[in-house]
């Protein structure tokens, strides 16, 4: 039962949350409207974007904030958020998605490709949905869900694949990518909430977690490749453009460094950010070896995740009621039906303030959390990334909540069976 002790801000921005949700969902809608009303079309444009939704109604949660509480305690709740996290994810998304290292990535990729005994697309394509997710537990998964988007746009997406096949993909990865960063304890948003105060290491991470979930990617990826084999040998697109100059080696291993770095320095921003500028710095030194870097695709990401964070805030009240004094089987599937609805950072973050819990309570938290980070576009913080690198490439620029949703469904039961079962 919800605690009745909450205050009227706390309700009011459970109510602005739910709204937000329901705006998520509504995307496709007023994309549609777009051309209907083409009068309007820029603002339906805007209500559309996925990256604006959640940025919107924390601005509408902060004047309500103004309205009830005054300039002082509106401005203070702001000041009293982390946002560490959109910053890093828009400086790694950036980093990552530079064509020194996608070109490296995409070599090894095709090198690993070469030596699976199946057509090298196919081979391609079940890489990018299995080692590529795999990466996060050490690259971060913002960085992880860049590049396999952009290899997924460029190979395939782009080569006029099927709407199945596009949303199959879209969902299969966001599962891939939520459950793939668990091997170690700094890679994974919800991973990193937890992992200090139940003193999680990465030893514990991949024999607790990791293991089972490297089964579920690998599966996953082998069943989709397996089953769209015949379209991806066709459509997909595996050969490097060669009228382009390759990459100097000592241009891609210093913006290696520069990924390392700021995933090294993930949790102090006054250093990634100084990186990041250093990096900005570089890359307009050498420009002959660069593509358009995605800041726009970045910012627009970074908003939504501050959204997230402004809105989720409050949400406390009744997410922490809801958690507490389940049974563990139960909460499992609790925590995943939460996480599409909510963060699956904020979820553990929720968690981690829960005294005197079992070993049973912490793994069906975060293994929930991490099962459902796939099913919806604000599951997984990056999701956002993906869904700005490839939405594109769908009917009206743009994906629908629903189709997502039960795109994701398959491979989420295989990562339920994953944690449950084995």
């Amino acid at each position: 039962m919800l605690s009745l002790a909450a205050s009227a801000p706390e309700i009011a921005a459970a109510a602005i949350f739910a709204v937000a949700v329901a705006h998520t969902f509504s995307t496709r809608f007023f994309a549609h409207l777009a051309h209907l009303q083409p009068r309007h079309a820029g603002l339906w444009h805007l209500l559309a974007e996925v990256e604006v939704v959640f940025g919107l109604w924390a601005f509408v949660l902060v004047a309500v904030l103004f309205w009830l509480n005054g300039q002082d305690a509106a401005v203070a709740y702001l000041e009293g958020r982390n946002f560490t996290e959109p910053m890093f994810v828009f400086v790694v998304m950036v980093i990552a998605a530079s064509r020194p290292i996608v070109s490296t990535v995409i070599g090894v990729v095709r090198l690993l490709a070469s030596v699976i005994p199946i057509h090298r697309a196919v081979a391609t394509y079940f890489l990018c949905l299995s080692v590529v997710p795999l990466l996060g537990s050490f690259i971060t998964e913002p960085a992880a869900m860049t590049l396999a988007a952009l290899m997924l746009r460029d190979g395939y997406y782009q080569q006029g694949l099927s709407n199945r096949l596009k949303y199959a993909t879209l969902g299969m990865l966001f599962v891939n990518v939520s459950i793939g960063g668990t091997l170690t304890h700094f890679a994974a948003p919800p991973v990193l909430m937890v992992a200090a105060k139940w003193q999680w290491d990465t030893l514990y991470m991949i024999s607790h977690f990791g293991w089972k979930a490297a089964v579920a990617v690998f599966a996953n990826a082998i069943i989709l490749t397996w089953f769209f084999r015949e379209e991806l040998a066709e459509r997909g697109q595996i050969d490097p453009d060669t009228r382009r100059a390759p990459v100097p080696v000592t241009i891609s291993g210093i913006h290696l460094a520069f990924l390392i770095g700021a995933v090294f320095f993930a949790h102090h921003p006054v250093v990634f950010m100084g990186l990041f500028l250093f990096f900005l710095g570089f890359t307009e030194a050498y420009k002959t070896h660069q593509d358009r870097l995605i800041l726009r695709e970045g910012l627009l990401v970074a908003f939504f995740l501050a959204g997230l964070v402004v809105l989720g805030g409050l949400q406390q009240w009744w997410l922490q009621q809801a958690l507490v004094g389940v049974e563990p089987t139960l909460l499992y599937f609790l925590a995943t039906a939460l996480t599409a609805l909510t963060d699956n950072a904020a979820l553990t973050y929720l968690a981690s303030l829960v005294d005197g819990v079992s070993p049973e309570f912490k793994y069906a938290i975060v293994a929930g959390a991490v099962t459902g980070g796939g099913l919806t576009f604000i599951a997984n913080a990056p999701n956002p990334a993906g869904v700005a690198i490839l939405k594109s490439n769908f009917d009206d620029e743009s994906i629908s909540p629903m189709g997502l949703f039960l795109a994701a469904l398959p491979p989420t039961c295989v990562a339920v069976l994953a944690f449950q079962v084995l």
